[in-house]
């Protein structure tokens, strides 16, 4: 593949070949940046935008007026419209807030912890802790049990502000987490029992309103100290390999330079967020993808409404709100896929007939290169309208992120959606977008685009699985990444982030493929953790290790995949266990029969939750289904390495068939 035919990329560096030494570094490809726009390495100087609090402090000065945040007010239990506080008022609560904060003896530097859905009061504490230089450390439950613990600890939090159904949650960390913890702040009210236990434990609590109250009058006591570009701003932590999370420390200038590269991206592309622009926010705030774009929507003055905190009214809040730009991750675009096919599948032959053919009218223009608002107007009115209110009616730009939408539901939204949509790839460590795809590009399918600006990318080889990164015709290997987007380490774990950062590069541990265009497709996973497609991270080994404890399993496999939301696994049973067992149970028949009575796997299956329970597992991590296989793993099938370490790719190809079978009985 000829450099020359990456049109959307320009290229910034050589390749390299292999160290000669045994052990050296592995072979990489030039590095590349993307071609659109200016093509600089770093985003052009705004005077007076130096910190995460610059972004807000500068809209509240441009913008005062404008809504900011709104919620569904809930009257006689029922939900109405949205009312909204504007960028001034939320500033005003913000100063109170930050002068409680300091009130409570947290200064520059220190570390505020948040815990609870996403809402208004969730961003006024971020930006109370941005006005003052504090770390915001979000807390959230995926990362399994005892991961609040956790973080309160390691990042020697002494302030948590907390959603008032999660306070029970931090309650149970008491009294290990008091070493720093001394406050916690509820969004809501505190019941007397909750004051009582935090009181005994030498802490205080505040309801939301006593909080505010407690800053008032208080903001010219505390003044805002100086913040510089490098300073960290926050630390978000991220699933580790085995066990503890790892704490991110973002800067400052990754998020600055992130919001620059996301106008810029919009700008090339012939878009742009507009003060009247409507986001609704359900996606968790403690997570890199939707803090970034909420930070880009305060940076134009735009407004961001909450959802209720639950998914079955989501729909219902989106047609209340009418957003303009939705993100989201594949599971859900995935649900919308499936409620849209039902319902044509439903309509009756005429409305059937109707929709395909408009369908193939539409996708064939839009594949001859007419732009999705060019490819079919008239069936856009007709038929792909009526899916377009299903979003609201305004919405024109959809962002999928956090782990690979499938071709087909990418293709089918890009028809029928009346929008834009766009794929994104990007990891916490490089402050959430690194890539996204391009606008009325369906050459794009498949793919997460470019690089966005500002960020330089190169694979390096990886021999051991047969990637090159210098192959003339499909280059391929782990996707690095470099700029002013990156994280500044691991917090107290500078072993691993020297693992994962190598002179400037950031080695993503994900294996791509670069495109004709210059687009990439992410194909495979360097270790052995990956992402399903709600976007939780699955550290397969860890998982491994507590199943393998369960009784009468032997050896077990766990697969998943990022286009599944669940995990399977092929398992050898411990024969002498499953034979007694089958006796026991009016099972007959030999070893290899008895693996293959679905009473048998049903057996196993609630072995191993049981052994997922009492490890206090999520729920994402539970087993769904289950293949018993007679004979071990072995060599002579090239399943296991002399050391009897799982080849997982080999695996995966014998085993493929079944995989398949296990989720197409759970679809």
């Amino acid at each position: 593949m000829a450099d020359a035919t990456m049109k959307y990329l320009v290229q910034v560096a050589e390749g390299r070949e292999a160290a000669p030494e045994e052990g050296g570094a592995p072979s990489a490809g030039p590095a590349y940046r993307c071609a659109a726009g200016t093509g600089g390495a770093s985003p052009p100087a705004v005077p007076g935008l130096e910190s995460c609090w610059d972004i807000f402090r500068l809209s509240v000065e441009k913008y005062p007026g404008n809504p900011m945040m709104g919620r569904r007010e809930i009257v006689d239990g029922k939900a109405g419209k949205y009312t909204w506080v504007t960028y001034k008022e939320v500033y005003d609560t913000v100063i109170k807030v930050g002068a409680s904060i300091r009130s409570c003896g947290v200064n520059k530097g220190g570390r505020c912890g948040i815990y609870g859905g996403n809402s208004p009061e969730w961003v006024v504490s971020m930006q109370a802790c941005n006005a003052h230089g504090i770390y915001c450390v979000p807390l959230y439950d995926t990362l399994g049990a005892g991961a609040i613990e956790f973080i309160l600890c390691h990042a020697e939090v002494e302030i948590a502000f907390v959603e008032e159904k999660k306070i029970g949650e931090i309650l149970k960390t008491l009294p290990n987490a008091t070493k720093f913890l001394k406050t916690i702040v509820s969004f809501g009210k505190v019941s007397p029992d909750q004051k009582e236990k935090v009181e005994q434990n030498g802490l205080s609590i505040y309801s939301w309103t006593e909080f505010v109250l407690k800053g008032d009058g208080a903001e010219e006591k505390y003044e805002l100290p100086p913040k510089d570009k490098a300073d960290i701003c926050t630390i978000m932590y991220t699933s580790g390999t085995t066990g503890d999370p790892k704490g991110v420390l973002i800067s400052n200038k990754s998020i600055i330079t992130i919001v620059s590269a996301v106008d810029e991206f919009l700008r090339n592309s012939n878009e742009q967020i507009r003060e009247d622009d409507v986001y609704i926010s359900y996606l968790p705030l403690a997570h890199i993808f939707d803090r970034v774009i909420e930070e880009v929507f305060i940076h134009h003055g735009a407004s961001i409404g909450f959802w209720r905190g639950d998914v079955k009214l989501l729909v219902e809040d989106i047609g209340e709100l009418k957003p303009t730009i939705f993100c989201a991750v594949p599971r859900v675009l995935d649900r919308i896929y499936g409620g849209l096919q039902d319902k044509v599948s439903t309509g009756g032959f005429l409305k059937k007939t109707l929709f395909n053919v408009a369908y193939k009218y539409k996708q064939g223009n839009m594949i001859k290169g007419s732009k999705h608002e060019d490819a079919a107007s008239i069936f856009d009115k007709l038929v792909f309208t009526k899916v377009k209110r299903g979003l609201g009616g305004r919405v024109r730009v959809i962002l999928s992120g956090a782990a690979p939408l499938s071709n087909h539901v990418e293709e089918f939204l890009r028809v029928v959606t009346c929008s834009h949509v766009l794929q994104g790839y990007g990891l916490t460590e490089t402050c959430a977008g690194s890539f996204v795809s391009l606008p009325n590009n369906m050459s794009m399918l498949g793919t997460v685009g470019p690089p966005v600006p500002y960020v330089e990318v190169h694979l390096e080889s990886v021999p051991e699985m047969g990637y090159d990164a210098l192959s003339k015709e499909s280059p391929r290997g782990e996707i690095c990444i470099r700029g002013d987007t990156l994280f500044s380490g691991y917090y107290k774990r500078e072993d691993l982030t020297k693992e994962v950062l190598v002179d400037g590069w950031f080695h993503t541990g994900d294996i791509g493929e670069w495109q004709y265009d210059g687009s990439m497709k992410i194909i495979d996973r360097k270790k052995n953790i990956f992402k399903l497609s709600q976007g939780e991270y699955v550290a397969v080994e860890n998982l491994e290790n507590i199943f393998g404890q369960a009784p009468n399993v032997d050896s077990i496999w766990v697969y998943g995949n990022s286009f599944e939301s669940c995990l399977v696994a092929v398992i050898n049973p411990n024969k002498q266990g499953l034979e007694r067992w089958a006796g026991l149970n009016g099972v007959s028949g030999d070893f290899a029969s008895i693996c293959g009575d679905p009473k048998a796997k049903e057996f196993i299956l609630e072995e191993l939750n049981k052994t997922g329970k009492d490890k206090k597992l999520k729920g994402f991590e539970m087993i769904r289904a289950v293949h018993l296989e007679p004979v071990l793993f072995d060599m002579e099938r090239d399943l296991i390495t002399p050391t009897y370490k799982k080849k997982r790719p080999q695996l995966l190809k014998y085993y493929q068939g079944i995989i398949d079978d296990m989720y197409k009985s759970m679809k």
